[in-house]
Order: C-alpha cells, then sequence, then structure tokens
C-alpha cells in the first residue's frame, strides 16, 4: 500500500474552490497533457455521492487504460472521495478536503492511498516508474491551481 499526500495554500474563497473541485468537467484542467486524459462518460454540472464517472487515459510505459471512477462520502464545501471501481491500480482512494484558512485563504489538500497489482511485481514498479509518476502528475496539478487561483500579490507583509 502506499500514501502520496499534498497540500497547497490558494488565495481564493473557500466556496470558490469547493465550487472548482466539485465540476467534474474541471479535472481535465488539472491533469497533465501527456497523459491524453479524456472523460468518456457524461458529466452533470456538479458531482453527487455515487457518480461514476468514465475516463480514458495513456500512461507512459503502461499503454491506454479505461479507468472509472466513484465520488463517495461528499461533505459538501467540505470534502469527497474518488474511488477506482476498474482501472490500472488494485486499489486507488483519493480524499480531497478544502478548508477555509479566513482572508479569502483555503487549503487544498490531496491525500491517495492507492496499490499496483501484481504484488512484488507492481512494488518494483512502483519505485521505478509510478511512484514518480503520481509526484509529477501533482507537481502539474500544483502549478495549474496556482495559474488559475494566483497569488495575492498586493498583500503586505508587516
Amino acid at each position: 500500500m502506499h500514501e502520496l499526500r499534498r497540500e497547497i495554500v490558494l488565495d481564493a474563497p473557500c466556496e470558490t474552490l469547493w465550487d472548482f473541485i466539485a465540476t467534474p468537467e474541471n479535472l481535465n484542467l488539472l491533469t497533465p497533457p501527456d497523459l491524453d486524459f479524456q472523460i468518456v462518460s457524461d458529466l452533470p454540472k456538479r458531482m453527487y455521492n455515487g457518480l461514476p464517472i468514465l475516463y480514458r487515459i495513456r500512461i507512459p510505459w503502461f499503454g491506454t487504460h479505461r479507468w472509472l471512477t466513484e465520488i463517495k462520502h461528499i461533505r459538501e464545501g467540505v470534502s469527497f472521495v474518488d474511488e477506482q471501481r476498474l482501472g490500472p491500480y488494485r486499489l486507488w482512494y483519493h480524499y480531497h478536503q478544502v478548508e477555509s484558512l479566513g482572508l479569502n485563504k483555503t487549503k487544498m489538500i490531496d491525500h491517495v492511498t492507492y496499490a499496483l497489482p501484481f504484488g512484488p511485481i507492481g512494488d518494483i514498479v512502483h519505485s521505478l516508474k509510478v511512484k514518480q509518476m503520481l509526484r509529477d502528475i501533482f507537481d502539474f496539478r500544483r502549478g495549474k491551481l496556482l495559474e488559475l487561483f494566483p497569488p495575492d500579490m498586493n498583500v503586505s507583509s508587516n
């Protein structure tokens, strides 16, 4: 079992960030172009508990995969989970949370628990490729979020 945890503080109200992540089509914006990520299923304007989302994704070295996730455990304005139902991982459980820090600042947390198939071979593949690939994906995501919600340069530090 492996974990990846990322936090970022963005200059945006919590409600604005929640609205952004609660809109399923925005996932396209946060995914690196080299993954050729495509949402295959029809999407509602807003996520709901039990929402299945089918994607097609190209994973370098591993080919194109269909990936079905389910949106679960929504706590409106606070958190939700996307959990793999079918896809390249043996387990994928991605917890998303937003937390208001006041003054139009919001902490966004991603915590992914995942496992690869194929036992010890999967662990080797994780060490050689997947661990860094996921770090790169979440680095891209961080950069895109900072682009979409840029730091407020007008705040003075006294």
